[in-house]
């Protein structure tokens, strides 16, 4: 496993559900401090400022740190624990799936449950179990061993468990909170990258918080940035697989980063999209157009900072996402960092400028 490998593996395996993200920003935090100075906004994102030549343009690369998860909602007089979603879940993805409790006291592990299919009606078993008719069991035996024993109390975070794995096709890489860690991680080797070059701007990494429940910490990040051009580094939805509408979503696995044209809370600048397309043209490296109607991203934020903020979202395809495990393809990693690299070394002040011209 090289060093590309291992990182995302930290930070997919890292805890951090929405407004719980200490420990996804220390990591981030000891990877680009070698080539960045940090600062952090109120609510908790984290912000790596990298000076080229000039302080502006100043460039903002978003990716926020938070993963869907759960909160400790309260807890039964028999030990077991109802919960809220933090995030957008699909209710076929939860049942029997494992999670960790994280108390201040320390992790407790568990399981998500609901009624037993044995005891279904035969309507009952035609249907979704809702989230609202599961359960977390933790073991426990009463409301005295959950709480005091245990240390669970309500407002307590509820992360899943999913180890990262590497496939037999080894540049299949298998891991939960690839939404948002990957790009987590193009930001912090983008950094590295300009680390040894100049740039006309200023870039600014930036993990955001909250971002699944409401895009809030792109908001308060872009007041500490002000920033002249942004891009949401994420995600994107592959639909490469059995049974797709292809005329919905049209992006693939290892078929190149993803150029996001529309999605439901950005138009994105034409000229920078007409920049990224052109850049990934003339330095050969694959990518993909798409659109997402059902969708936002933090760039839904920060365009409207100020007097505006020429955006767009940049994206790794990826399978199965909003579920305890994704898949993504190390080439499509690696071809966004390419990408993304050069699209910054571009954006001057005559660049940008002409953006809104």
């Amino acid at each position: 496993m090289d060093a590309t490998a291992k990182m995302l593996k930290e930070l997919s395996e890292a805890p951090g559900v929405s407004g719980y993200e200490r420990e996804v920003r220390k990591i981030i935090r000891r990877y680009v401090e070698p080539h960045a100075v940090i600062e952090q906004d109120r609510l908790g994102s984290v912000v790596a400022r990298r000076t080229g030549t000039s302080d502006r343009p100043r460039i903002m690369l978003a990716a926020h740190m938070d993963e869907i998860g759960f909160m400790v909602k309260s807890v039964t007089p028999e030990g077991f624990l109802r919960f809220l979603p933090l995030g957008g879940w699909f209710d076929q993805v939860l049942l029997a799936q494992r999670v960790i409790v994280k108390t201040a006291s320390g992790d407790v592990p568990g399981i998500i449950g609901s009624k037993p299919p044995h005891l279904l009606t035969e309507e009952e078993r035609k249907k979704v179990v809702e989230k609202k008719e599961m359960f977390i069991d933790v073991g426990a035996t009463s409301f005295e061993q959950a709480t005091d024993e245990f240390g669970i109390r309500p407002g307590d975070p509820v992360i899943p468990v999913s180890s990262f794995e590497v496939f037999k096709n080894e540049k299949i890489y298998m891991g939960k909170a690839w939404d948002d860690r990957v790009g987590c991680a193009l930001f912090i080797d983008v950094l590295r990258n300009l680390a040894s070059t100049t740039h006309p701007n200023t870039v600014y990494g930036v993990g955001t918080v909250q971002e699944e429940v409401g895009l809030r910490g792109a908001e308060t990040s872009a007041n500490v940035v002000d920033p002249d051009v942004a891009f949401a580094l994420e995600v994107g939805i592959a639909n490469d697989v059995p049974g797709s509408d292809k005329e919905k979503v049209q992006e693939r696995m290892g078929a190149g980063p993803v150029i996001l044209i529309y999605d439901r809370s950005l138009i994105p600048n034409i000229k920078l999209r007409d920049l990224v397309i052109d850049t990934a043209k003339a330095h050969g490296i694959p990518y993909q157009t798409d659109f997402m109607e059902g969708g936002a991203a933090d760039t839904g934020r920060i365009h409207l900072h100020g007097s505006g903020v020429p955006s767009i979202v940049i994206g790794v395809p990826s399978r199965y996402i909003h579920s305890h495990a994704a898949l993504i393809n190390r080439d499509d990693y690696d071809h966004a960092v390419a990408l993304i690299t050069e699209v910054v070394k571009r954006l001057d002040a005559a660049t940008v400028a002409d953006l809104v011209s």
